[in-house]
């Protein structure tokens, strides 16, 4: 499930309430006189949405043909020499347990790293479950590290307007001497009477000071 942020202001409230007809029977009302202790408040109840948000699909899978190398050692030998020792190395014959052929080499002398890219499908597997490799260069034995490289598609990615229906945004909540918490139970208590259009919340944020984001989750 994704998580929609919402910027709650300065006095400004979000309550979720367990019943729809709640939310909506109180927004046609608009406006609210709450008692904040001494003094009654008038409140403005906006209809509450959520900004666009998007939906998609992240389809992961295992290439069958190439690998990615990491910890590759920083020798002073010009790029296509390590390149070529790279490719040397992971082609060895298939009875070797090498790769077979290889199609292409990307190599990245900055981060120590390479891909790996086979020429026969499925030829990535013979590496699978073997994490370190010896390697020679230079007259020298160094580990590389091998792991599988991963294949991204995103699909059915769309744009799309949320609402929760459950919600409502109180506006125009004066500031008072009382503290943030004490207040956001008074406009709890108001708002959870059946005599003032209200019923039973699941969740409430109210904010005095600043600004926060509260997050929707589908």
């Amino acid at each position: 499930a994704t998580k929609t942020p919402f910027r709650l202001n300065q006095n400004q409230a979000l309550l979720s309430f367990e019943d729809e007809e709640v939310a909506l029977r109180l927004t046609k009302m608009s406006k609210h006189c709450v008692n904040l202790d001494n003094r009654t408040a008038n409140v403005t109840v906006k209809p509450f949405e959520l900004d666009m948000g998007f939906q998609f699909e992240l389809h992961v899978t295992v290439s069958g043909r190439k690998i990615n190398v990491s910890e590759i050692p920083e020798l002073p030998i010009p790029e296509d020499w390590m390149r070529d020792k790279l490719e040397l190395h992971f082609y060895k014959t298939e009875q070797a347990e090498g790769g077979g052929e290889i199609e292409n080499v990307t190599y990245n002398k900055g981060s120590g790293t390479a891909v790996i890219t086979f020429l026969k499908p499925g030829a990535s597997y013979t590496f699978v479950g073997c994490t370190k490799y010896p390697f020679c260069a230079e007259e020298r034995w160094f580990i590389l590290s091998v792991s599988p490289h991963f294949d991204f598609h995103l699909r059915k990615f769309q744009p799309h307007c949320r609402v929760s229906k459950k919600t409502i945004l109180l506006k125009g909540i004066p500031e008072v001497e009382e503290d943030e918490e004490s207040v956001q139970d008074m406009i709890e208590i108001h708002f959870q009477k059946p005599s003032n259009g209200g019923g039973e919340i699941e969740e409430i944020k109210y904010i005095s000071r600043g600004a926060a984001y509260v997050c929707f989750e589908e």
